[in-house]
């Protein structure tokens, strides 16, 4: 399944003006849009700069690929230390250790 990757500056720029830490990643299929501080890619991806098409969203630069991907959120107050990875496929809204 194809997946397109891109870094979302509006949540980096509102994670430093409010001192929070949501994800700045996002990565899109057909049918999900989920969203990260880590992604791995396990195999070939593309990165694709195109300003004179970017994606809906505005993107200029993201990553094409239709590898295996595994997301991973932090959360909780400490950020660092509560990690949980997840695996295409995986419900992966608001979750606990």
């Amino acid at each position: 399944m194809k997946k397109i990757i891109h870094v979302n500056q509006h949540v980096i720029k509102a994670n430093r003006k409010n001192n929070t830490r949501k994800p700045p990643l996002t990565c899109k299929t057909y049918k999900t849009n989920d969203y990260a501080h880590e992604i791995y890619i396990d195999g070939p991806c593309r990165i694709v700069y195109n300003p004179d098409k970017p994606l809906s969203c505005g993107a200029h630069v993201w990553i094409e690929t239709e590898s295996h991907t595994y997301i991973e959120r932090r959360e909780g107050p400490s950020y660092e230390p509560h990690r949980k990875r997840y695996f295409e496929g995986e419900h992966i809204r608001g979750s606990s250790n």
